[in-house]
């Protein structure tokens, strides 16, 4: 499943992020990993991304995109 998200945190030094799916308050997601693809000045806090969340292991989720125009 892909979802959208807000980014809320980046480490560009482990790659990793914390994101809050988009329309839930409570809903975050923490160190998930970030696709090598998408460079480190690109993940702007508040931007939207896409987050792919497996259905059986939910803990390998990442960032698979950053969208540009929300």
């Amino acid at each position: 499943m892909t979802q959208r998200g807000i980014l809320k945190d980046y480490n560009g030094t482990t790659h990793r992020a914390t994101v809050q799916l988009v329309g839930s308050l409570t809903t975050y997601f923490d160190d998930i990993r970030v696709a090598r693809s998408i460079p480190a000045d690109q993940m702007v806090l508040g931007r939207h991304v896409y987050v792919t969340l497996p259905d059986d292991y939910p803990g390998t989720a990442a960032v698979i995109t950053a969208v540009f125009d929300p």
